[in-house]
């Protein structure tokens, strides 16, 4: 699964926010700023990620934007969604939810098999990895990705 910018900069964007909104709000330009992101970028990120309620808002000279709710309780997955769409790394021609999207093959393409197996290890991965342990490793890093 290869993430595009937008999952990118929002997972980056969420821990700014994480790290630096704990006491107050903070401004889209000072997020943009550390995580030279573009303003205008940024802010379709974030209208995204408020409307999922993940980030809430307050208005004012002293506003700006902050979690919704606890680091704990926000997934990397919960981020992943919302930014990127569903985490399928792989489609077949076909419909469905639940399972990497199949064609008449599916009943002896051994590759289908292989492929479920992946997307189930990428959704455990990012659904058991909250917010939380990202602020956490992020204070050890002294450069981007």
């Amino acid at each position: 699964m290869k993430l595009s910018t937008k999952g990118r900069y929002g997972l980056r964007a969420m821990v700014d926010l994480g790290v630096y909104s704990e006491h107050e709000p903070v401004s889209i330009s000072s997020i943009a700023g550390r995580q030279q992101i573009s303003d205008r970028y940024l802010e379709q990120l974030i209208g995204k990620l408020k409307k999922a309620g993940l980030v809430s808002s307050i208005r004012g000279a002293q506003g700006g934007y902050q979690l919704a709710r606890d680091p704990k309780d926000i997934s990397a997955g919960d981020i992943l969604r919302v930014l990127e769409g569903d985490l399928m790394s792989v489609t077949c021609d076909g419909d469905s939810e639940k399972e990497i999207p199949c064609c008449e093959a599916s009943d002896y393409c051994v590759t289908r098999y292989v492929w479920q197996k992946v997307h189930e290890g990428i959704i455990a991965a990012v659904d058991n990895l909250t917010l939380a342990e990202l602020i956490e490793q992020s204070k050890g890093f002294h450069g981007g990705c």
